[in-house]
């Protein structure tokens, strides 16, 4: 079977939601060390490699609000998505206490051949699915450790990010405090949003609606918590979007 970067689902729904999932996966193609980053099975199936739960809740998501979604089929250690082509993190040689084996020596050919068979053919996908619209609302899913190594605890459920384009973010996080066993992070885990990252690229640069949400990964381990958390959030980001005054 003919390897893809990237998964649609419901390409053609006429929502003017589209989600997306940066790191859906933990895929390591196999012209990328013949399939293999040279970490063993469990560091592959940490936070480090991708994010756990993230495509369970993209996919769900993406039916409650009956529009398309794209996830990344490649590890976010093969290739960041969610970076710009100049960003010193778009390949990771280390990553919370993990070395990368493959990636550490990668040279310039290396990177220029994942950027051509990953990252780029991704990022136009979502640049078209984007375009189908002229509303186009992004809500980018994600999620986190609930603890990285030597590092406190993180008691946040649900963190919402973003840096100048608040118009989204803010009704949102109106709404999310609103719920009353619900611990929300406002920029938090991280903070904001990094230059040329996915939403700068294909929400912020082109003034579309978005929203990028972070759920603590131990929250949506299973199919389940998957489904119940989409559901939940489903009607809390419509209430957001009427709220901006632009439904």
């Amino acid at each position: 079977m003919t390897y893809a970067p990237f998964e649609i689902i419901g390409a053609d729904r006429s929502s003017r939601w589209l989600v997306t999932c940066d790191h859906a996966a933990n895929t390591v193609p196999d012209f990328v060390g013949g399939g293999d980053l040279g970490l063993a099975t469990c560091d592959m199936e940490r936070h480090i490699a991708y994010d756990i739960g993230a495509a369970g809740v993209s996919r769900a998501l993406a039916d409650a609000l009956g529009c398309p979604a794209i996830l990344s089929n490649f590890s976010r250690l093969v290739i960041d998505p969610n970076r710009g082509e100049d960003d010193p993190t778009l390949l990771m040689k280390l990553y919370d206490g993990t070395i990368i084996p493959a990636n550490r020596y990668a040279d310039a050919d290396q990177l220029e051949m994942r950027l051509n068979r990953c990252y780029r053919p991704y990022h136009t996908a979502y640049a078209e699915l984007a375009a189908r619209r002229a509303d186009t609302v992004i809500v980018s899913v994600h999620s986190f450790t609930p603890q990285l190594q030597g590092r406190p605890p993180r008691p946040w459920h649900v963190g919402v990010l973003y840096a100048a384009d608040t118009r989204l973010a803010r009704p949102l996080l109106a709404r999310l405090h609103a719920e009353p066993d619900i611990c929300i992070g406002e920029n938090e885990p991280y903070g904001g949003h990094l230059p040329g990252d996915a939403i700068a690229r294909h929400a912020i640069a082109w003034q579309r609606l978005n929203a990028l949400i972070e759920i603590r990964n131990d929250l949506i381990a299973t199919p389940d918590t998957q489904i119940r958390w989409a559901e939940r959030l489903a009607p809390i980001l419509q209430q957001a979007l009427a709220d901006t005054g632009r439904p």
